[in-house]
């Protein structure tokens, strides 16, 4: 089967030489917050691998500190896997092996291969030296093994305060690795647990219990991100030292760094907790539910994480390329309506009082057979008050003083005079052209622009969210960088079969950009029509 990247190359090499029979991946999340986007890449690597060579992918939640984690970040991962298109083979917990992983650090004391400490967490990483000066031996590290056995069961016990004691796996404190240098495996604390309750006071280190975890389950490529490519002979010490038959291959990718979008999930936490947005799933995060509420299709971000690759470097993406992946998806799948976020009043004086006739609107020019819907034209419409001008700039294209502009689907019309209240004019007069509209003989007349409307009659308020980036371009804290004109709402008029829409139907509206359906008379912007982003041939 023929690789397209590094990670695949791998694979293909293991499946030809006999090494493997299956291939099995994991999508491993820690549930103490929201996925947000950055992990799409990583659920469509792992899922991704599980497709092509017809393997397997395990779901596996690494609920080894449970005084972050909580039942609601659970469901919402599982969510938003299934949004993305992805389904596991088997739903796992780390907490399903804390039994083994037990057993397992009994076994390294049992081996000489790790000792109970006494020294602080700040003591620790004091003694552990830099990069260029090994660290210090802890003065408990030669205790006996028969002592360690008691100190560790005394810890299982609950007989020490938290954090008084630690168990260290023993290797080699001038290593130059400083990760090698007797890390942590497990810690005293007292927390309840989202699944075991209270059974456990020690749990332990995500060093420890990772590699752990893909060896029991029969993970033949654990894949992460590039930060634990330093951790990954830790990782093959762990697994050897603990007597697995099945030894996983950890392979590391660069992760996924986008310009302009915060994915720190810590400070994504902390806009929620300050109530800066309105949740996790707030349009302006970059959440993976909060890309869904603002209207992303699911098929757009895979088509991004497609298009990006995988790479063994770290670099920074430009938003832009996602903006295009789902300004593509929704200009050949988004249907074609018209809003008016800035009324003006216009009225055709020489349209019959009383008289209404409907006008095709193509539903999406696109899609082949996506067919048209109807609106009603009368005497009184709205129209974009940027879309008339009494002293119009160079090149200006719409309405103006002896002007003619196109009515989207409907007539050409020709300017006639003005109402105002001061300088503030209130109301456009126009008259039309007869026979103007498609099929009739003055259609053809040359106009150079073409404007949106509704009638005033018949269409309907809404409130239109224009959405943004959260956070100012440059350098420093992002909490000194928040946007506050992130959210702008606008009070706008609609055709009419816009309330009859789904919440989440998404829609192109024309001239203005793509839209999603938020509640009965509220939409939210999506993306632009403009796309900045120039694809390679």
């Amino acid at each position: 089967m023929e690789a397209n990247n590094f990670i695949e190359d791998i694979i293909v090499k293991d499946l030809e030489s006999g090494k493997h029979e299956k291939i099995i991946t994991r999508f491993p999340p820690e549930p103490n917050g929201y996925l947000h986007i950055g992990h799409a890449k990583a659920i469509s690597i792992n899922f991704g691998i599980k497709e092509k060579f017809n393997g397997e992918c395990n779901l596996r939640f690494d609920d080894t500190n449970p005084s972050k984690e909580d039942v609601e970040y659970v469901e919402s991962i599982k969510e938003d896997i299934k949004w993305l298109g992805y389904t596991w083979d088997r739903e796992l917990y780390a907490s399903d092996y804390f039994d083994v992983m037990y057993e397992k650090a009994v076994l390294l004391i049992k081996k000489g291969l790790a000792y109970v400490c006494d020294l602080s967490a700040e003591q620790i990483s004091e003694n552990r030296g830099t990069l260029t000066t090994p660290g210090i031996e802890s003065p408990f590290r030669n205790r006996t093994i028969e002592e360690n056995l008691k100190l560790f069961e005394e810890m299982k016990d609950g007989k020490f305060a938290d954090g008084s004691k630690t168990l260290r796996a023993k290797i080699d404190m001038a290593s130059p690795n400083i990760n090698m240098r007797d890390p942590v495996i497990y810690r005293i604390l007292r927390a309840t647990h989202h699944r075991t309750g209270d059974k456990w006071c020690i749990y332990p280190m995500y060093d420890f219990a990772h590699p752990l975890e893909d060896a029991i389950e029969g993970v033949t490529h654990s894949l992460c991100s590039l930060e634990f490519e330093n951790h990954r002979p830790l990782y093959d010490w762990f697994v050897n030292n603990c007597d697995f038959e099945k030894k996983p291959r950890q392979i590391e990718f660069a992760r996924l760094n986008i310009n302009r979008t915060v994915m720190s999930k810590r400070f994504l936490k902390k806009l929620v907790d300050e109530k800066v947005v309105d949740g996790w799933n707030d349009p302006r995060m970059s959440t993976l539910s909060g890309v869904r509420r603002r209207g992303y299709p699911p098929e757009a971000i895979r088509d991004f994480c497609s298009r990006i690759g995988v790479a063994k470097a770290d670099s920074e993406v430009d938003m832009a390329i996602l903006e295009h992946c789902v300004r593509e998806n929704l200009n050949e799948n988004a249907l074609r309506a018209m809003c008016v976020f800035n009324p003006l009043k216009l009225i055709i004086d020489n349209y019959p009082e009383g008289k209404s006739e409907q006008v095709e609107i193509e539903n999406n020019p696109q899609k082949e057979g996506c067919g048209t819907h109807t609106i009603t034209f009368g005497k009184e419409l709205y129209i974009e008050q940027d879309d008339f001008s009494l002293d119009p700039p160079p090149k200006y294209f719409r309405l103006k003083p002896d002007g003619m502009v196109r009515l989207k689907g409907a007539y050409i019309i020709k300017y006639n005079g003005v109402e105002k209240e001061g300088d503030k004019v209130t109301c456009v007069h126009c008259d039309l052209i007869e026979d103007s509209k498609q099929g009739g003989v003055n259609a053809g007349m040359k106009v150079k622009g073409t404007i949106h409307w509704v009638n005033a009659k018949t269409c309907k308020d809404v409130v239109i969210n224009e959405y943004s980036s959260l956070i100012l371009d440059g350098e420093g804290d992002f909490s000194n960088r928040l946007n506050p004109d992130s959210l702008i709402k606008i009070n706008g008029k609609a055709e009419e079969f816009l309330l009859s829409a789904k919440v989440g139907e998404r829609f192109q509206f024309l001239r203005k950009g793509y839209y999603v359906k938020e509640a009965e008379d509220r939409f939210g912007s999506i993306v632009a029509l403009k796309d900045s982003y120039k694809p390679q041939n």
